[in-house]
């Protein structure tokens, strides 16, 4: 039996800072359809400032530290990574190109010769 690492929010007061965000993310939303009398300024000002005040909230709990954490450890992870030179990258597109377009060919030919074997040896329906 495969056991599964689950993580889940264990204090009340973490809990509470993502009971926050969601509330701010929905006061958020509300704000802008309330403030549509008010103008275009009015509607995405409270909309940025409630979803930048969600997020800020939500980086403040622990769920919010470890995605940034996670986000950090993965932006060290890509830096790692030793990209191909641009000859490199244009010869293995050229090599895939050609494999599909020789693969494509031998489905064809393989498509064509089963078609002709049943329907024209075994079979006998001349087109």
């Amino acid at each position: 039996m495969a056991t599964s690492n689950i993580q889940t929010v264990n204090t009340s007061a973490d809990k509470a800072k993502l009971a926050a965000a969601a509330a701010l993310v929905i006061s958020a939303l509300a704000a802008f359809y309330l403030l549509s009398k008010q103008g275009q300024i009015a509607q995405w000002g409270a909309l940025i400032v409630g979803l930048a005040a969600a997020v800020s909230v939500f980086f403040v709990s622990e769920t919010g530290k470890e995605l940034f954490a996670f986000g950090r450890d993965a932006w060290r992870e890509v830096k790692k990574v030793v990209w191909p030179a641009r000859k490199e990258a244009i010869q293995m597109t050229a090599y895939v190109f050609v494999f599909v377009l020789v693969m494509a060919v031998f489905l064809w030919l393989t498509d064509k010769t089963l078609e002709w074997l049943f329907y024209d040896l075994i079979l006998g329906w001349k087109k």
